[in-house]
């Protein structure tokens, strides 16, 4: 990082104007606009990024839809707290608050922040970490929420070496990491996923493959955990799926229906653990500067890459948003700006 003459520009921030996807409403993709809004003032251990690059996932498209309704008790109950849309990003500080220390103007940094989709957005200093060397910004944008997620639900599920793993959702942005961090782990990895990303599963490793429209993962051989990301399967398949002392970690989730989403399940699952041989768990996925730093040298090492499907300009974040909600997306999109 570039720690050279450490003389920070401290937190007034600017008036200028920046350009940035705006909603003020939920919905779907039709709700963002482009537009110019004042550059974000930073404050206490904010950090102003100058963004190269923002993520396209899953947590932007709650953000955008509101949905599930349980939802907007954080994101606003009757339209959005913040208009701007966006988690994800990488680019280089612009300036930082008075109390932040790891960070100087003009370090490349990745991570998470608040309106990602915009020229300048700011963060958290404790959710922003030096960007591996080995990354471009496009590359690094699509790591922070999945890669992390990814990383953590693994975590929570105990990996250990010579585990048979199972990974449902495995094409997408967090399961694409599952599969390389589990092989990283050292486990034999099984990836689910439709006919037509069957190819890409393959490629990031797996060693083997289950197109989910021909074959029933609870049919195969038993695992020893199961990471179920975003996906409805009830909990008595992935029951049966599992070995007698198994682990089921489920994290997102569909259907569930508007209220609630897929958090039936989380729930149902904690409540049915403590009862059975098998772990049943959950968490909640939260981008940390630790987790960051941990998935570096995995990356630097080549044990994990970012699997980019496309990358969009700011301009198209419509287009970026559709094509995840119409799942067509293998890994990650990237917003270019």
């Amino acid at each position: 990082m570039n720690t050279q003459g450490r003389a920070q520009r401290q937190g007034t921030g600017t008036e200028a104007d920046m350009r940035a996807i705006v909603r003020e409403a939920y919905g779907g993709p039709e709700v963002l606009r482009l537009a110019r809004v004042p550059r974000p003032v930073v404050k206490g251990d904010d950090v102003l990024v100058r963004v190269r690059a923002a993520g396209v996932d899953r947590g932007a498209w709650h953000m955008m839809t509101g949905l599930p309704y349980l939802g907007r008790l954080a994101f606003g109950v009757r339209k959005p707290k913040d208009p701007v849309l966006g988690l994800d990003l990488a680019g280089t500080v612009e300036a930082v608050g008075p109390d932040v220390t790891r960070f100087a103007v003009g370090d490349a940094v990745y991570g998470s922040g608040r309106g990602s989709y915009a020229e300048y957005a700011v963060a958290a200093e404790a959710k922003l970490a030096a960007k591996p060397q080995a990354l471009s910004f496009e590359q690094a944008a699509a790591v922070p929420v999945s890669a992390v997620t990814a990383l953590q639900g693994l975590r929570a599920g105990k990996i250990r070496e010579g585990q048979k793993v199972l990974v449902t959702g495995a094409s997408g942005g967090v399961g694409s990491y599952a599969v390389q961090l589990a092989k990283a782990y050292g486990a034999q990895v099984t990836g689910v996923c439709s006919t037509g990303k069957v190819g890409f599963v393959r490629g990031l490793g797996a060693d083997h493959v289950i197109d989910y429209t021909r074959e029933d993962f609870a049919a195969a051989s038993p695992y020893d955990l199961i990471l179920d990301i975003a996906g409805n399967p009830p909990i008595s398949r992935l029951r049966r799926a599992l070995t007698p002392t198994g682990t089921a970690v489920i994290t997102g989730g569909e259907g569930g229906g508007k209220l609630t989403g897929g958090l039936h399940r989380q729930l149902g699952a904690l409540a049915l653990s403590p009862f059975i041989g098998q772990r049943l768990t959950t968490f909640l996925g939260v981008v940390r500067a630790g987790e960051l730093q941990d998935l570096a040298p995995l990356i630097e090492a080549g044990k994990i890459t970012p699997a980019l499907d496309r990358t969009f300009t700011l301009a198209e974040a419509q287009d970026a948003l559709r094509l995840l909600e119409d799942g067509h997306v293998s890994g990650k999109v990237v917003l270019t700006i």
